[in-house]
């Protein structure tokens, strides 16, 4: 199975995408901002990030700018709920920038894990008893 690290401010959204995807066997990590995400990815190789737009120290198009520029292999995931500006406009900037795949929050739990089963070579399934 594949490494996945999720990456939000929230400790309630990291929380629920834990429970989601830990439920398909990969081995996942967190990291709060995303200096933390890049440290981590430095630690170790991931094959999916799913990350934040609006965090404190370092925001997730930075970071999205990053992982494209240090870590190519690595696909991407970005969520959004909007801050200052739409999150419709966080996530066109995230896709133009190297996002594989956006969502705005809240998100239905079947399209994350479908999202991550396509970026990650699986096929996509109906999911049952969200």
């Amino acid at each position: 199975m594949a490494k996945i690290l999720i990456v939000d401010d929230e400790s309630e959204i990291r929380k629920m995408l834990l429970r989601v995807l830990g439920r398909s066997g990969h081995e996942l990590f967190e990291a709060s901002n995303g200096a933390e995400a890049i440290e981590q990815l430095r630690r170790e190789s991931h094959e999916l990030v799913i990350t934040d737009i609006v965090m404190p120290e370092k925001e997730g198009l930075e970071t999205i700018m990053q992982i494209r520029r240090d870590f190519p292999h690595v696909k991407i995931i970005a969520m959004s709920g909007g801050g200052r500006i739409s999150a419709t406009h966080y996530l066109e900037m995230a896709q133009r920038i190297g996002a594989d795949r956006i969502f705005e929050k809240p998100f239905g739990r079947t399209d994350v894990i479908n999202a991550v089963r396509e970026l990650l070579g699986q096929d996509a399934i109906p999911v049952q008893g969200f």
